[in-house]
């Protein structure tokens, strides 16, 4: 797709989460319109005139409603809209309810906006990135799902904190499904250029200690929504920047979503989930010949058989 000049985003789902991406894409100047739909309209209109109040002190502009049309001319399409999830309820739990949501909003989307890039969030987000390629038999780099790019920035969050270094100066990311079995690549963690494990600050790190970093990382969205119902502003940051990777045609590498085929590795074919990919303008790809410990790959195929018999379950 090439870099977009008069960009234009329209997130689907005027909740907890899509509000929140709608602003971070505004304040961040995402894209050049950020556009957002909802078919319940009086809510989407005041959220809409509410963000609109503050288009003085950014660079992008916001439309949207209850209407389809305000999907048209979209170049990428970011998918919030579904059922909640529940203070002691899984993400899989949603499956169903949220796949049948899918059922009968990705045709009219698709219609609306055919040349667009497809970017799932609603929950569990890999089997609805899975869901959502197949309904709207697109390419799959063009449907992918925000993965565990969110669980990665947790993950950094919490290592650089423990470190005493920036955010940035960390390098690991999280893997697989984005959900209970997801993981962290420890075998290629690095602060600066310092192996985890070799890591000689103030207190070296301990395996016992990651893995307990890990867990914390694994169940953050459950300490959040038990404390305030939802999460939403991390996840409004995360899509706004794969927004951007989209839109600016990066060629960023972020652990999305994206459906895997026989060409990836065996334990993977005909699943959706997180491994580091490209993202640019065409979409994303999965890149291939990741270095993983014998541990990691077995916890890998273990998250897609999870996230698999979960496809299974709901005829995907």
């Amino acid at each position: 797709m090439g870099v977009i000049e008069n960009s234009k985003l329209t997130v689907v789902g005027a909740g907890a989460v899509g509000t929140s991406l709608a602003y971070a894409a505004l304040i961040r100047e995402s894209a050049s319109e950020v556009a957002l739909y909802d078919i319940a309209r009086e809510k989407v209109e005041a959220e809409v005139l509410d963000l609109a109040h503050g288009t003085q002190f950014t660079g992008s502009s916001v439309s949207g409603g209850a209407d389809l049309a305000v999907v048209e001319g979209s170049h990428v399409v970011v998918i919030t809209a579904g059922a909640k999830q529940e203070p002691g309820q899984t993400r899989m739990d949603l499956a169903g309810t949220n796949v049948r949501i899918l059922e009968r909003l990705l045709p009219s989307l698709v219609e609306r906006a055919p040349g667009a890039v497809f970017v799932l969030v609603t929950n569990p987000v890999d089997v609805l990135t899975l869901a959502a390629q197949r309904i709207s038999g697109l390419p799959p780099e063009r449907v992918f799902g925000s993965g565990t790019v969110l669980d990665t920035s947790r993950l950094r969050w919490l290592l650089a904190r423990r470190a005493g270094v920036s955010t940035s100066s960390v390098h690991a990311a999280i893997v697989g499904e984005h959900g209970d079995t997801e993981f962290p690549l420890w075998s290629e963690a690095r602060i600066g250029p310092v192996p985890i494990l070799d890591w000689a600050g103030e207190r070296p790190f301990h395996r016992e200690e990651l893995d307990e970093i890990a867990r914390d990382v694994r169940d953050a969205a459950y300490t959040v929504i038990r404390g305030k119902g939802a999460t939403n502003y991390a996840i409004g940051l995360t899509g706004a920047r794969i927004v951007e990777a989209v839109l600016r045609d990066e060629d960023a590498v972020l652990p999305v979503s994206t459906v895997h085929g026989a060409d990836d590795l065996p334990a993977l074919d005909g699943v959706a989930l997180s491994l580091p990919s490209v993202v640019n303008g065409e979409g994303a790809r999965a890149i291939g010949g990741i270095p993983m410990a014998d541990d990691e790959r077995a916890k890998l195929a273990a998250s897609a058989d999870a996230i698999r018999a979960a496809a299974s379950a709901l005829g995907l």
